[in-house]
């Protein structure tokens, strides 16, 4: 049998990564422990790009409505400095952000929270009372009610004590927790300083990925990789600013409405049903139940106001806002959003459940362009 020798780079090809998986497979361990190494080594620049992706979303904006008209493109000066300004505008407007979250709702939810204590510890005899007079022929459930207890100070006590306890024994000295700190600062120094300069010179580094990929690459697969790249970006920034900008109006919605009723925790529910709402689908239904147990210790009849009030603002939420701010920029049909959240919740947590919803758009459309391609090459047409 003669082959020839494309065959034969083929045959040897496939037989070095036979052995190479081969080696692997018998040496697992070995080989995790270098990926782990490796992935420490490369953390800071993973965290970097994540951060430069994030990033990119507001600053690209800022670029486009501030220093996208035809005025400043004939200038070369403000054509040159538009890119660093648009960063330095993008980072001082995420640690405004954060500046407000630290200084201004931080203390407002700690003055909270330490009234939710007294509240808690008013509320328990209440509770005891309205138990005994319901369950007054059950002596087990009315014993149970009777024992019940609630002492702030000594959940914040054992608090305390476990961070200085069983903390220091996980980290087992104060130098350690010290080394671990200032690791974690580097980390995030060295992926900031990274992102920057991502920002600063994305054009340049898209071109060298380009170059790179086509020098190693087959053409028709470099180019495949590029247009699910592109599509993939497009995905993800949609669906990161759409839920940021939903997450933000409906937090100001339920803070305002609530103030305006007079309920009681309306800061502290408006930031948690904001955080909560970047969840797709249930975040914000986490956030009703929390906010409806708060406000039932103080009032069991405004309780019940704010789930009518909950409701009504998802309804708004859910045909005006939703609709107009996220759009159909996921292009993902519902059942498969549920099945995104629910598969990316079980494998990653609160993380998952965000990122699996863009990369199952990807492959939806990726499938759809498939599936469609192939049919018409059949000429079947299913109605």
């Amino acid at each position: 049998m003669n082959l020839d020798k494309e065959t034969i780079r083929k045959i040897r090809g496939l037989i070095v990564f036979t052995i190479v998986v081969l080696m692997i497979i018998w040496n697992y361990k070995v080989f995790f422990g270098l990926l782990g190494y490796v992935l420490n080594i490369i953390l800071p620049f993973l965290i970097g790009g994540a951060i430069a992706f994030v990033l990119n979303v507001p600053m690209h904006f800022i670029e486009e409505n501030v220093f996208g008209n035809k005025t400043v493109k004939k200038n070369k000066f403000l054509q040159k400095i538009a890119r660093p300004i648009s960063l330095v505008m993008t980072i001082l407007f995420v640690f405004g952000i954060v500046f407000l979250v630290v200084f201004i709702v931080a203390p407002e939810l700690a003055n909270t929270v330490a009234g939710l204590g007294k509240t808690i510890q008013m509320f328990i005899p209440e509770l005891q009372r309205w138990a005994e007079d319901i369950f007054h022929n059950n002596k087990e459930i009315l014993g149970w009610i009777q024992n019940l207890e609630f002492d702030w100070d000594k959940m914040i006590a054992g608090g305390i004590d476990f961070f200085r306890n069983g903390a220091g024994s996980v980290l087992d000295s104060t130098f350690a927790m010290a080394k671990s700190i200032v690791n974690g600062i580097t980390t995030f120094a060295i992926a900031f300083i990274f992102a920057c300069y991502i920002l600063l010179q994305k054009e340049k580094l898209n071109i060298q990925v380009k170059k790179l990929g086509y020098a190693f690459i087959p053409r028709d697969w470099m180019e495949i990789f590029i247009a699910i790249s592109s599509m993939a970006y497009k995905t993800f920034s949609s669906f990161l600013t759409g839920q940021c900008v939903e997450a933000i109006i409906l937090g100001s919605m339920f803070f305002v409405t609530m103030s305006i009723f007079k309920m009681p925790y309306a800061l502290l529910v408006g930031v948690l049903i904001a955080f909560t709402a970047l969840i797709p689908i249930f975040g914000a239904f986490i956030g009703c139940a929390v906010g409806t147990v708060l406000i039932f210790m103080v009032n069991p009849l405004q309780s019940i106001g704010f789930l009518i009030l909950f409701f009504v603002l998802q309804q708004i939420e859910g045909n005006l806002i939703y609709p107009h701010v996220v759009g159909n920029s996921v292009g993902l049909p519902s059942i498969w959003v549920l099945v995104a959240v629910s598969v990316g919740g079980s494998l990653m947590g609160i993380v998952g459940m965000l990122v699996f919803i863009p990369i199952s758009s990807v492959v939806y459309t990726l499938l759809r362009g498939i599936v469609n391609r192939r049919l018409q090459r059949r000429k079947i047409k299913v109605e």
